[in-house]
C-alpha cells in the first residue's frame, strides 16, 4: 500500500512529529509512505516524493513541515476535484494533517467520492470541535506566555499599558490560556463583545490601587466597536476557504490607541504574529502529535477511512471527520470567568 501524507493550512510545531509517526507505523506494516507536497495543491498537481528513513531521521524536534504546506482548496480550482480523484490512482490512502479547512476538504472528499482519507487535527487555534486539544496549541500558548512574562518587566519599569495581540483567528483559546498563565490584567476574545469603557475601567482600577502598569491580551479576531467594515474585513480579502485575512486588521494597534486616548496612560503594542507558529514543539505537542500519527496510521491499516484521530480525556480515539469539522470549538463562558477573576 502507498500511503500519502499531506500537511495543509498554516504550519505549526508538531507537524513533523506526526509525519514521523505515520511513517514508522506504516513501515512496520510493510507499507510505502510518500509525501504530498504543499497541502491539497500536491494532490491537485500530483507533487509526490518518497519518504524514507533518511527523510524522517531527526525531524521530531523540528518546527514547520518537511513536505511543505499551502491553503489550497481543490473545490475552488477548476478541475481541482477531478485532479484529486486522479491522484488517488497513485495513492492508496491519504493522511491529511490540518485544521478545519484542510480536514473539511478531507471530510467532503470522503462523503462525495468515498476517498480513502483519515485526518489528524492540527492548529495552534485549538478550534476543532472533535478533539479536546490539537497539537501546536500548547507550543503557541507557551510562546505567548513567555512574551507576556517579558512584557511585564518592561511595562512595570515604564509605568505603561502593554497590549499583546495573539493569534487564534475566530476563537480566543490562545488569548485565554496565555493570558491566564501570564497573569494578564485584561483579556479580549472574539466570543465576547468588546467594551472600551469596561477595558479602560479595569486599567484605571489597577492604577487606583497603586499598580501603574497593565497587560492587555487581545485575540486577532475580535471586533472593535465602531471599526470600519473595510478595516474589519481586511480590505475585503479572503482566502480560498472564504476566511477573511486578519493580518492587516491591526486590532492591537487600534485598541492601544483607544486605551491611550481614553485613559491618558502611555500604551505600547506588541503583535506576536507568526512567531507563535515557529520553532521547536513543546514536549506535550511532540507526544500528542506522535500519538495522533500512530492512530492515523492504524486507521489506514484497518481501512477505517473518513475518521480523524482525536484526544478525549487522555485517550486518543477515532471520530468521524464530519463531526470534527461540523462547527468551531469556541471558548465557553466558564473559561472566560476564570480569566476575569484576575482582571483589574
Amino acid at each position: 500500500m502507498r500511503i500519502g501524507v499531506l500537511t495543509g493550512g498554516g504550519d505549526c510545531p508538531g507537524l513533523n512529529a506526526v509525519i514521523r509517526a505515520v511513517a514508522r507505523r506504516s513501515w512496520a506494516h510493510g507499507h510505502e509512505v510518500i509525501g504530498v507536497r504543499e497541502g491539497w495543491r500536491g494532490m491537485v498537481e500530483q507533487l509526490f516524493e518518497p519518504l524514507g528513513r533518511s527523510q524522517i531521521s531527526g525531524i521530531l524536534p523540528r518546527g514547520g513541515t518537511i513536505v511543505g504546506t499551502s491553503r489550497t482548496n481543490p473545490y475552488k480550482i477548476d478541475g481541482g476535484v477531478d485532479a484529486v480523484r486522479a491522484a488517488f490512482e497513485q495513492v492508496d490512502a491519504l493522511v491529511a494533517i490540518g485544521g478545519e479547512d484542510t480536514l473539511g476538504v478531507a471530510a467532503r472528499l470522503y462523503a462525495e467520492l468515498d476517498a480513502p482519507v483519515v485526518g489528524v487535527p492540527k492548529t495552534i487555534d485549538n478550534d476543532l470541535s472533535g478533539t479536546d486539544y490539537t497539537f501546536g496549541f500548547d507550543t503557541a500558548v507557551a510562546i505567548c506566555t513567555e512574551a507576556i512574562d517579558r512584557l511585564h518587566t518592561t511595562a512595570e519599569s515604564h509605568n505603561r499599558v502593554m497590549v499583546v495581540e495573539v493569534m487564534g483567528r475566530h476563537t480566543g483559546w490562545i488569548a485565554v490560556h496565555s493570558g491566564i498563565a501570564g497573569g494578564a490584567d485584561v483579556i479580549l476574545i472574539p466570543e465576547r463583545p468588546v467594551d472600551f469603557e469596561e477595558v479602560c475601567n479595569e486599567i484605571a482600577s489597577r492604577h487606583a490601587k497603586g499598580k501603574n502598569f497593565s497587560i492587555v491580551v487581545v485575540s486577532e479576531g475580535i471586533e472593535l466597536p465602531g471599526a470600519e467594515e473595510a478595516s474589519s474585513e481586511g480590505g475585503g480579502q479572503v482566502d480560498q476557504f472564504g476566511h477573511r485575512l486578519l493580518a492587516k486588521r491591526g486590532v492591537g494597534e487600534r485598541l492601544g490607541e483607544e486605551i491611550e486616548s481614553r485613559t491618558g496612560y502611555e500604551t505600547r503594542v506588541t503583535v506576536l504574529g507568526h512567531i507563535q507558529r515557529g520553532g521547536s514543539p513543546t514536549a506535550r505537542d511532540r507526544i500528542l502529535a506522535t500519538r495522533f500519527g500512530l492512530k492515523a496510521a492504524d486507521l489506514v491499516v484497518e481501512g477505517n477511512f473518513g475518521q480523524m484521530a482525536a484526544l478525549r480525556g487522555d485517550a486518543v480515539i477515532a471520530v468521524p471527520l464530519a463531526e470534527a469539522t461540523a462547527e468551531l470549538k469556541t471558548v465557553p463562558l466558564e473559561w472566560y470567568d476564570v480569566a476575569r477573576t484576575f482582571f483589574g
